[in-house]
């Protein structure tokens, strides 16, 4: 198979020409290339396939249904690497359920899904880390946990795997106690806020929790711009934190939830717009170091509800690129290199795995993105509902296998 005519786009920047793609891997770049398959891909865009590694079930139940129509609107948003965060019902601590997952983790016409471990049990108690991650997960995942003995055995665990902790820093009994951010909009609506610190203490003491063992930990869906200034600075002395930030955060801020819409509620919460700004900024100064869909889809009977009981998450990863193209590309926010540095080699990286380049020799996980057309979202529980975005994801070919939209 050919791909002709496409803009090919990495991390090493944009330049146009022909892929030849034999048994999954790609065996010639170059121009006229001649075959039996030729796609013409003349103003579309080959990129290498997203990774998201901050991605949720449906209501967070872990079944066959709910990662099937994962693994394929994964795929649909130009995601071809999803790993599923450890915080599902079951959750995945135990060798049992990573099984279950492994076993569709290769779904037909589907991208890939991989998982990360949950540091603790349902109980609270160490989950079998050092077992799990031999069987193939990929990362340790966790949010806050306020016993630093807990902390310390996690840490040598990670330590000796070469693993990363993937790390939601949030002050539980702070953001219990609040349904969205704290500020204006908050007191607006009447409803109960969280407080800023929820994030930034976390952050702050994990980083030297990184600093004293030497391992890699990756904040989760960072939104206090005060919190990306401590990982920035932390990096500067040679600690390995990265920030991750989720698109909505980006796209939108907490104003969206005027008339109690359910669907901007999500965790962490959507934040003012001079935060939002700030962290715009941050993305362009490269302190934020890896994006998410934060992909957390609900139910009707968890959303179509007060906006205090309704459960937190939005649907987006069947948009993903979409969202990311007009808001970001299209906007002259960051360029399409720098995009696949944020949402495929980075959060590649933090996982283990290789993506970001499409090279002779490399096995060929790509999207082909068309500009020209338009995507619709039409979920009605997405934060996005009803608008029109730019650009659409035409192919994508994931382990080999080319699946059209």
């Amino acid at each position: 198979m050919i791909i002709s005519g496409a803009i090919i786009c990495d991390i090493n920047g944009e330049r146009r020409g022909d892929v030849r793609i034999e048994e999954g891997v790609i065996t010639q770049i170059g121009e006229n290339l001649k075959g039996d398959e030729i796609i013409a891909a003349d103003g579309y865009y080959l990129i290498p396939g997203l990774v998201d590694t901050d991605v949720r079930l449906k209501d967070s139940q872990l079944n066959r249904t709910n990662l099937e129509k994962l693994s394929r609107r994964s795929l649909s948003g130009g995601v071809t690497t999803a790993l599923l965060a450890s915080d599902s019902t079951p959750r995945i601590d135990n060798e049992i359920t990573l099984e279950f997952v492994q076993q569709h983790r290769y779904l037909l016409n589907g991208a890939t899904i991989e998982t990360a471990v949950s540091a603790l049990n349902e109980s609270g108690v160490l989950s079998n880390i050092a077992i799990m991650l031999k069987k193939g997960s990929r990362a340790v995942h966790t949010s806050t946990i306020q016993d630093y003995n807990l902390i310390n055995r996690i840490a040598q665990y990670l330590k000796m795997a070469n693993k990363a902790l993937l790390y939601k820093a949030e002050d539980k009994s702070l953001f219990e106690s609040g349904v969205m951010a704290d500020g204006t909009v908050a007191s607006q609506l009447g409803l109960p806020g969280v407080s800023p610190m929820c994030e930034v203490v976390h952050v702050a003491s994990m980083i030297e929790i990184a600093r004293h063992f030497g391992i890699r930990i990756v904040f989760k869906s960072v939104t206090e711009p005060r919190s990306i200034a401590l990982i920035a600075e932390a990096r500067k002395s040679g600690i390995d934190v990265q920030c991750e930030v989720a698109i909505h955060h980006l796209f939108k801020n907490d104003s969206a939830c005027l008339g109690f819409d359910t669907d901007a509620k999500i965790n962490p919460p959507l934040v003012s717009e001079s935060k939002r700004l700030e962290l715009i900024n941050a993305l362009q100064r490269g302190d934020i170091h890896s994006l998410t869909s934060l992909h957390q889809p609900n139910s009707d009977v968890h959303k179509d509800i007060t906006f205090y009981d309704a459960n937190v998450g939005t649907t987006s990863i069947a948009e993903y690129l979409p969202l990311m193209y007009t808001y970001l590309i299209k906007n002259g926010i960051i360029t399409m290199a720098k995009l696949v540095d944020l949402a495929s080699r980075a959060p590649a990286e933090q996982i283990g795995i290789k993506s970001g380049e499409i090279s002779v020799g490399s096995k060929i996980d790509c999207i082909l993105f068309d500009p020209a057309q338009t995507t619709q979202v039409t979920h009605h529980h997405s934060l996005y509902k009803n608008d029109t975005l730019q650009g659409k994801v035409v192919m994508a070919i994931c382990r080999g296998e080319v699946t059209k939209f």
